[in-house]
């Protein structure tokens, strides 16, 4: 396929390029590093175009590159409307884009609603203002109790662990449902309403296709007096009308931000994170008068299980055509155990942390692990993912097979869960945020000219991008055959389950004659005369092997 052509591909149907697409999550800190100083930035991404391109991406979505204190690794955003000195400049930013949009690749950028960082000029400004102030009506201030207003409000607690709540010199306290320094909004404020649609023109008037809402089921609270306690607080149903989760009133805020998407030809689009109590609930985030779609964490948290796995695309699948959106598949991602590493552990080590009402593996778990058997089960259910109707998003590294990084030391850590506790537990998240290997050799794997702000660990030289760019048979390999077929291939969104006769054996055929066959066990799993027909995939002797998934695509189907 030429140049041209695969940029015509890719820039087809355009309103609606994103419900099949295959988004590539780039953590900037931690992609590419140009200027040397050991912390990745928006020039290093735009150096990297090229090997984007070939990847076979539709879009690219960029964790927060704004100035930030890094409290939280970027989501302690301190100015919306800007690009962190350390990571470049908004000419960079324009750069970025233009050079991802001539090859036909979309951008997609984190937008933090919930909370600021505590260095953000509004927050400031309310410490200084004092009580009773509009500059604190922003945010969610409180008077202690006891005798000097020197106890919290409440007793709850933060996702990170500690008091939900921080005094200030005044003695007022603050609401923080994360980190100490990510004071939450106030969003009954028309002030803070008004000042993110000015955020969501500003990145829309510059080029950018499309938004990642960052907990998008925490911005608007209930806290009216008498606040509950923890225990009342937990013992409350998620229902729509919990004081702090998923209320029914955050619609009112995406049912304005989509007037505003809706502004731009194409219209812009955004995707949820909601963790969220039912699929019902979910859905709501990805209505069309809405948000338009909501993350599908459900196979972050299932362990390689054929009938795990067929039960979650039923359901999810079912959703979409209740919304009418397109469902999202996820493997991995910047906060969670990478999914290489997860497959190569019993039933997830019994590593868990809780996120809202889901729980995701955590850490970096070095024992134990069959690292061979991670890699082949991630491979399997990458390749059954990319065959499967609606949008997948791919986490940076995964293309090269990276496992989690568990030699980390506590001195190097970076991660405020690691430190903090609370709801993440383990090692953090670091394990998956290291910088990627590009080179086999070098101070830094070829990231950049230093060592990485993370330590690398002496195993990514054989995961470098040079050295498996080289190799067909390596998982980078893998991915661009499979996202170039995958282009070539797509069809409608839907399939048909094709019954094996195994229960460890997964096939379903997409609407024009494509199958996917995903062997979850480890005896060998026969074709018969569809195997002549395998365009992705080994199969052995006409059999499919255990952990392994092939594609099949009648003659006549790839031109």
């Amino acid at each position: 396929m030429t140049d041209a052509l695969l940029v015509e591909t890719r820039t087809a149907d355009t309103a609606a390029w994103w419900r099949q697409a295959a988004v590539y999550q780039i953590y900037p800190r931690s992609f590419a590093d140009a200027n040397g100083d050991g912390l990745g930035d928006i020039p290093g991404i735009l150096s990297r175009v090229d090997y984007l391109e070939k990847l076979g991406i539709d879009a690219v979505w960029l964790s927060p590159f704004y100035p930030s204190a890094l409290a939280d690794g970027g989501y302690d955003v301190a100015d919306y409307r800007d690009v962190d000195p350390r990571l470049g400049t908004l000419e960079d930013f324009d750069a970025m884009v233009a050079a991802l949009h001539a090859r036909g690749i979309r951008v997609v950028v984190d937008i933090v609603p919930n909370h600021t960082s505590d260095l953000h000029e509004w927050f400031q400004e309310a410490l200084a203002a004092g009580r009773g102030s509009a500059a604190r009506e922003r945010f969610i201030f409180r008077e202690g109790k006891g005798e000097n207003g020197e106890l919290p409000p409440t007793d709850w607690v933060s996702v990170f662990g500690g008091s939900a709540w921080e005094r200030v010199e005044d003695g007022q306290w603050y609401f923080h449902n994360f980190a100490v320094e990510q004071p939450d909004l106030n969003w009954d404020n028309p002030e803070v309403r008004e000042d993110f649609l000015t955020t969501l023109r500003f990145w829309s008037d510059r080029g950018v296709d499309g938004f990642r809402i960052d907990v998008a089921h925490m911005l608007t609270k209930d806290l009216s007096e008498p606040l509950p306690s923890r225990a009342e607080l937990d013992a409350i149903p998620q229902d729509g009308n919990h004081p702090l989760i998923d209320r029914d009133d955050v619609h009112e805020i995406y049912a304005e931000w989509r007037r505003v998407f809706d502004e731009y030809d194409p219209p812009r689009t955004a995707v949820a994170e909601a963790w969220v109590s039912t699929p019902e609930r979910r859905a709501k985030y990805a209505s069309a008068e809405g948000l338009g779609q909501a993350f599908n964490f459900d196979l972050l948290v299932a362990d390689f299980d054929a009938e795990e796995f067929r039960t979650i695309i039923a359901d999810n699948l079912a959703q979409s055509d209740t919304t009418g959106s397109s469902t999202t598949w996820v493997l991995s991602n910047h906060d969670v155990t990478r999914h290489a590493t997860r497959y190569g552990l019993p039933a997830l080590n019994g590593r868990h942390v809780k996120q809202g009402t889901e729980w995701v593996a955590a850490g970096g778990p070095d024992e134990g692990i069959d690292r061979e058997q991670g890699l082949r089960r991630a491979h399997a259910a990458t390749l059954l993912l990319l065959g499967l109707p609606g949008s997948t998003y791919l986490y940076q590294g995964e293309e090269l097979g990276l496992q989690e990084v568990a030699e980390i030391t506590p001195e190097e850590r970076q991660d405020p869960t690691f430190f903090r506790g609370g709801e993440f537990d383990g090692l953090g998240r670091d394990g998956c945020r290291v910088p990627l290997p590009w080179t086999a050799s070098g101070p830094s794997f070829g990231f950049g000219a230093v060592e990485a702000h993370l330590p690398q660990p002496a195993w990514f030289a054989a995961f470098a991008a040079d050295v498996e760019a080289a190799d067909p048979s390596s998982t980078l390999s893998l991915y661009r055959e499979a996202l170039r077929l995958r282009r070539v291939l797509q069809a409608d969104e839907s399939l048909q389950w094709i019954e094996t006769g195994r229960a460890d054996v997964l096939r379903f055929a997409r609407p024009n004659g494509w199958q996917v066959v995903t062997n979850f066990g480890t005896e060998p799993f026969d074709l018969g005369k569809d195997a002549v027909d395998v365009v992705l995939g080994a199969v052995d002797g006409g059999a499919v092997p255990g952990e392994s998934t092939v594609w099949i695509a009648p003659a006549g189907l790839i031109g």
